[in-house]
């Protein structure tokens, strides 16, 4: 709970700054931008259309031009979405992306805010293909938000169980006794690429599997006298305990990283 309320924030803050003609183009590039980075983590944005609040810079005509991009947009990526009258900036719309987290709350991550005021009002110009100067278009962009919130919200989405590319602990494993410490060292040497630890306590194996399984490890690798350098015992999260080569092992990892 504590990055999900934090004092100090990073953001993945970015302003595109474009002509007229570029606008449409350049708000495409970015919800695919977005689709494809929630893709990654398995969540599936809602889309909110933000629109002109009672204050704000700028004419009406400018905020109906401005909104109309913005809408069409969402139409052409066939995203489903609600408007919020009034809840964009003062200086323009914008498109919010929403997710739910496992215990039901939304967060915002991602928006797109399409701004024709601060270019003009910072006498921003360029010189167009007419040999005339032309104010730009600047459209601020986030898609993660605040990075410290959506680690939290990560936490909450997987509830602990994260995809094995994302987990901070890939591989456990657990020698049966002490005369086996030495030998799962080496086979922790051996899975190059992985984050990998032993667990060599002075623990009964069942006490150090549960432990395991509690912090969500997604593979537990058991190393006894039944195993050797080229097969264990691996019990993947969730699923039951079988015997596996380490080149199966680790072609196994390598198509999930």
């Amino acid at each position: 709970h504590g990055l999900l309320r934090v004092k100090h924030i990073t953001q993945d803050d970015a302003h595109v700054f474009v002509s007229e003609d570029q606008i449409q183009e350049e708000i495409d590039a970015m919800i695919e931008f977005a689709r494809d980075l929630y893709d990654l983590f398995g969540l599936t944005p809602r889309a909110e259309l933000s629109t002109r609040p009672e204050h704000r810079l700028g004419t009406d005509e400018q905020w109906d031009h401005a909104e109309a991009a913005l809408e069409e947009a969402l139409r052409r990526h066939e995203m489903e979405y609600v408007v919020s009258p009034g809840e964009g900036t003062f200086y323009g719309p914008k498109i919010d992306l929403h997710m739910t987290d496992a215990i039901g709350r939304s967060w915002q991550m991602g928006t797109i805010q399409l701004d024709y005021q601060m270019p003009m009002r910072f006498g921003l110009t360029y010189m167009g293909a007419d040999n005339q100067e032309h104010h730009p278009v600047v459209i601020h962009r986030a898609l993660l938000g605040s990075l410290e919130r959506f680690i939290g919200i990560l936490i909450e989405h997987y509830a602990g169980a994260f995809p094995v590319w994302l987990a901070p602990v890939q591989v456990r494993i657990i020698p049966v006794g002490e005369d086996h410490r030495a030998a799962a060292g080496d086979l922790a040497g051996r899975l190059e690429g992985v984050r990998v630890e032993v667990d060599d306590r002075d623990e009964t194996v069942g006490k150090r599997i549960r432990d395991a399984e509690v912090e969500k490890i997604p593979y537990v690798v058991v190393y006894g006298d039944r195993e050797s350098e080229n097969a264990a015992a691996v019990r993947e999260r969730g699923g039951e305990q079988s015997t596996k080569s380490l080149d199966e092992l680790t072609r196994e990892l390598a198509a999930t990283l």
